[in-house]
């Protein structure tokens, strides 16, 4: 792993996803409450360890991926990161944030950190991120860290909006 990969924040550290951190994605990925509202929904522990294979695969072809978040007494508080969406319409900014740990702003914390270093590491210039329009919590995080909408569309009957972060050169 490559240590710039690494980011601390004023209180969490986000690491590349890495198979240490299975029990933790199986536990966070399976919880309705939370991964319920994702682009494929709750994950079974094959599906899960599958992703994190192709998750590590990617941070190697892109230099950009998943991270593991803790918080910094090293407990697991969720997942954020950069990944191509399926539909082709660019890199997009994902996270979930276990039960346990919403509500404290840590989303934030770590969706903004992790789109500062897609912006001024990883070279991107534009990042999307995509939620249904009734989830108010994860619009109300992709605003707040600076991410303008930009399409909205319906998918399985559901409002679904994007937004975006373009990069000013």
């Amino acid at each position: 792993m490559n240590p710039s990969w690494v980011i601390r924040t004023g209180r969490l550290m986000m690491r590349p996803v890495a198979y240490g951190d299975l029990a933790d994605l199986r536990a966070l990925k399976a919880d309705p409450q939370v991964f319920a509202v994702m682009l494929g929904g709750v994950r079974g522990s094959v599906q899960v360890a599958e992703e994190l294979a192709e998750d590590i695969q990617f941070w190697g072809a892109h230099g950009v991926g998943m991270w593991a978040v803790r918080d910094l007494a090293g407990v697991f508080v969720g997942l954020v990161g950069l990944h191509g969406r399926p539909d082709g319409r660019g890199m997009a900014l994902r996270f979930a944030m276990t039960l346990a740990a919403q509500g404290r702003g840590y989303a934030s914390e770590a969706a903004g950190a992790a789109l500062r270093f897609a912006h001024d590491q990883a070279g991107l210039r534009r990042v999307v991120a995509v939620a249904r329009f009734s989830n108010v919590a994860s619009r109300q995080v992709l605003g707040g860290i600076g991410m303008t909408l930009c399409e909205t569309w319906l998918r399985d009957g559901e409002a679904t909006v994007m937004y975006e972060s373009v990069r000013r050169d």
